[in-house]
């Protein structure tokens, strides 16, 4: 993991920020970096309206003074900055290793330029090294979990400190080991199917351009319409 590839893509990725624009701001660890930087072009006099995909990321764009508007006042979001977990040469995506994978789906479907950053270490030529998150209300974790199995997932509950690992929309989230996924589409549509999921972090056809850090080179790969 190369912080500063992350900071090489963030910085690639926010020239995509227009005035004037609706902006997706993402979760984790690599969209840090590309909110700080919208938070010094607001502090420049960049005039945009923001939809955070997580409550920590709603802290931080409060903190760089970006401004934020709800979701539901809102059609369409022109861009979104967001990370990804893995991602393949189809720009299939594995997030919500940061909890935040419902919102961010949201956000990313009424998003008309999607663009992922990310360091080299997230491209694989098969998904499914990650584990895949999916957000499960709590009453239905051992349905779902059954469920999973039947697909070959192995599924665990994630936890933190001790705790069962809770999203913001009061559910939980289960890590779960399906192999390398030959077809991560169809495997999408299958976890759609499953009563009690939430969400899952297989995002198919949403990604538009993917930006890579590779060492002190930035990479820019788009979509295959």
């Amino acid at each position: 993991m190369n912080e500063q590839e992350k900071i090489n893509a963030a910085l690639k990725a926010v020239s995509f920020v227009k005035p004037g624009q609706v902006v997706g701001l993402g979760t984790g660890s690599t969209a840090y970096f590309a909110i700080q930087e919208i938070g010094k072009m607001v502090r420049e006099g960049l005039e945009i309206r923001a939809i955070p995909t997580s409550e920590a990321t709603r802290q931080l764009a409060e903190k760089w003074n970006i401004p934020l508007t709800d979701i539901n006042d809102i059609s369409t979001i022109d861009v979104t900055i967001d990370g990804a977990d893995e991602f393949n040469s189809r720009l299939q995506l594995i997030k919500g290793g940061g909890g935040a994978l419902l919102r961010e789906k949201i956000v990313a479907s009424i998003t008309g330029t999607q663009v992922i950053i990310a360091d080299a270490s997230k491209q694989v030529e098969k998904l499914g090294a990650f584990r895949v998150p999916i957000e499960v209300i709590p009453f239905a974790a051992n349905v779902v979990t059954r469920k999973l199995s039947a697909l070959n997932g192995e599924a665990s509950l994630r936890a933190k400190n001790d705790s069962t690992y809770i999203t913001d929309q009061g559910n939980n989230i289960l890590d779960v080991d399906f192999g390398l996924i030959d077809d991560p589409a169809a495997l999408a549509k299958a976890l759609d199917h499953i009563t009690g999921i939430v969400e899952h972090g297989l995002f198919i056809d949403l990604a538009d351009y993917v930006i890579v850090g590779k060492g002190d080179q930035v990479e820019i790969i788009a979509a295959k319409n």
